[in-house]
């Protein structure tokens, strides 16, 4: 096989590039390990900022998005039996979107396949060789064939435990960690949302977020302890949870129903510095995570590619390679915003030691802040729904 740019995974943002990459003439072929059904039915983030809504609708993918999408203008806070609204339109003139990451997929696959583009699923023993060179390859077993795609470019946006990021020499990257106490019990139900607008809760018995999917399916997630296991946490125990730390203010109710996933997640950020090598370009989750306090993770990995497609139709029309080799310093300076405001949202909302009061009432002076403060709620604001300039 042959294709310009080969992209490892088959995500949002590996798919957005081959689509922007098409918009431009520019071929690519995307390899994936999971089969299409899973891809599309991974549930994962849901909101969208309003330069991601913004470059989906640009590339020609925004019909269901507008009609299915949620905007949303605000956000609530909740803490020591108060709420308040974040209104983030009112104070940035944007807003975000609720439309679940597996409904971005659909679009992207159902938009490339349209296109007669090519994405090989159910991949396996992928590796990547020559990547110092002017025309590296991607190996891998597709049915039990062995295939060689040979491009220019490879572009690595198969997470951080996927062949890309491992295949840069050792001492090339630099890696920033940090993990934090805790964990994410998030679950997926069968139930009207009781919320127009998302709720994150500060509790003394620890953070809640009250989402919502569609007008029919509420996502919910409550702070646990990392070691804890998922038969711990029978419904019933959930919701009465739930109901603990969202109930705490006048009119504030969940609705229940059937959970139809639950799942723990270990809350933790990692920024890989550079974000390149050679002809080789990592994106989104390959080399940084953020928690997901500040909805964050897919919207980087779509500005990621959007730098990337834009570099390489400058590559490819013209021959120039400055944007190419800006790609990393570029995308690293959102990076680091979106990091440090994730950090900031986890740290204010969670009980970080459930033994230090000192810190539970430094947390209770900053929501207050930005309660009273419309300067201090205005940075929250223009954060969560997306710097268009960093």
């Amino acid at each position: 096989m042959r294709a310009q740019v080969g992209i490892v995974g088959a995500g949002p943002a590996g798919l957005m590039l081959s689509h922007l990459l098409h918009l431009r003439g520019i071929a690519s072929v995307v390899v994936e390990c999971r089969s299409r059904e899973y891809v599309e039915r991974r549930v994962r983030a849901g909101v969208l900022e309003q330069g991601s809504v913004d470059l989906l609708r640009e590339a020609g993918l925004g019909e269901r998005l507008t009609r299915e999408g949620a905007r949303h203008e605000g956000i609530e806070l909740r803490f020591a039996g108060e709420a308040y609204r974040v209104p983030m339109t009112e104070l940035t003139g944007r807003a975000i979107t609720v439309y679940g990451q597996q409904e971005v997929v659909k679009d992207l696959v159902a938009a490339r396949l349209s296109a007669g583009g090519e994405i090989v699923f159910e991949v396996d023993d992928v590796g990547l060789h020559g990547l110092d060179s002017e025309s590296p390859l991607i190996r891998f077993r597709h049915h039990g064939r062995e295939v060689k795609l040979r491009c220019d470019f490879v572009v690595g946006r198969d997470g951080s435990h996927g062949v890309s990021r491992g295949a840069v020499p050792d001492g090339v990257l630099t890696s920033y960690e940090r993990s934090y106490p805790f964990a994410w019990l998030g679950v997926l139900a069968a139930a009207a949302p009781a919320v127009d607008e998302l709720v994150y809760a500060h509790h003394e018995r620890g953070f809640a977020l009250y989402s919502l999917r569609s007008p029919e399916i509420s996502r919910l997630y409550l702070q646990v302890d990392p070691a804890e296991k998922l038969e711990e946490w029978p419904d019933e125990r959930i919701w009465s949870e739930l109901g603990t730390r969202l109930e705490t203010v006048p009119g504030g109710t969940v609705n229940t129903g059937p959970i139809l996933e639950k799942s723990i997640t270990p809350m933790r950020s990692v920024v890989v510095e550079p974000m390149q090598w050679r002809r080789l370009f990592l994106a989104g989750d390959a080399v940084h995570i953020v928690p997901p306090t500040g909805a964050k993770g897919m919207n980087l990995a779509l500005a990621d590619v959007a730098l990337l497609g834009e570099a390489f139709a400058d590559w490819y029309t013209y021959g120039r390679d400055g944007l190419l080799r800006d790609y990393s310093r570029t995308a690293l300076r959102r990076v680091w915003r979106a990091q440090h405001f994730s950090w900031w949202m986890t740290s204010m909302l969670h009980r970080l030691d459930r033994h230090d009061p000192y810190e539970q009432q430094l947390q209770l002076s900053t929501l207050r802040y930005v309660a009273s403060s419309r300067s201090y709620a205005t940075s929250l604001a223009e954060n969560y729904v997306g710097l268009p300039n960093v």
